[in-house]
């Protein structure tokens, strides 16, 4: 059985957008948004019909998705554009869309190098700096949540071109949230540890490395997307009113005992 989430009034009729919201983490984002009666719109690239019939009939509220390649900055900020004209003005952008591709740093090319920062990194600029241009023409201000992720705390091999955007992400989440504070607009990053999407579970969750995570976490529970809902609700919230330029992490604790 699902278990309830919190209840933030605040966020009901909110004009949400996430990136990559129709899959893992991201579709769980989407739901959490949705039992809130928030107004949802979300991009991928690969077709989410299936999903949005789903929250359609579990929810009596259909999200919005378009089909994008947030790559394609123009592209990106279109889809943005629609969302807004069909829900509203944004309250709430969630940059979660992440390629966590493994890569040998001797095997990384430039071609390798420029697509995973196009998609982990660029694309957050871009779609924090549409959001933040429709929050301040609303004057209402609003709240952007960025994904980044304890993989760059922590070192791991393999990931180099991840988690140097993971890295960057934080870095870009404390400088808007300097620059934009004055519009009342907040800017925080979530950093998850090991959630167990079916990407996850399909491409690297052996029993064996999943055995050796669960035994680095303070909380010996597998990490379900789930978990990570109700922590970006209350930084969407106005319970966070007075909460930017922070790093929350979501990981069973990990980076506190190595």
């Amino acid at each position: 059985m699902t278990e309830p989430l919190a209840t933030f009034p605040d966020l009901r009729d909110a004009a949400v957008f996430i990136t990559g919201g129709g899959s893992g983490i991201g579709a769980a984002l989407t739901e959490a948004f949705l039992e809130q009666g928030a107004r949802v719109a979300f991009v991928g690239r690969s077709d989410a019909g299936a999903f949005v019939e789903e929250m359609a009939a579990k929810h009596a509220q259909r999200p919005l998705f378009i089909p994008c390649d947030i790559t394609d900055v123009a592209a990106l900020h279109a889809a943005m554009d629609a969302a807004a004209a069909a829900h509203g003005p944004l309250r709430v952008l969630v940059n979660n869309a992440a390629n966590d591709t493994r890569y040998a740093a001797s095997d990384v090319t430039e071609a390798v190098w420029d697509q995973m920062q196009a998609v982990n990194l660029k694309a957050y600029f871009f779609a924090c700096q549409r959001a933040a241009a429709q929050m301040q023409a609303s004057g209402l201000g609003g709240s952007i949540i960025n994904f980044s992720s304890i993989s760059y705390m922590m070192g791991i091999a393999g990931l180099s071109t991840y988690i140097s955007a993971n890295a960057g992400i934080m870095g870009l989440t404390r400088s808007l949230a300097r620059e934009w504070g004055p519009d009342r607009i907040r800017v925080n990053a979530v950093a998850p540890g090991w959630v167990l999407t079916e990407r996850q579970r399909r491409l690297w969750a052996t029993p064996e490395a999943l055995s050796a995570h669960v035994d680095k976490q303070c909380l010996k529970d597998v990490m379900e997307p789930r978990d990570i809902a109700g922590t970006v609700l209350f930084l969407a919230s106005n319970l966070s009113r007075m909460m930017t330029g922070q790093s929350l992490v979501i990981d069973a604790g990990v980076v506190g005992t190595g």
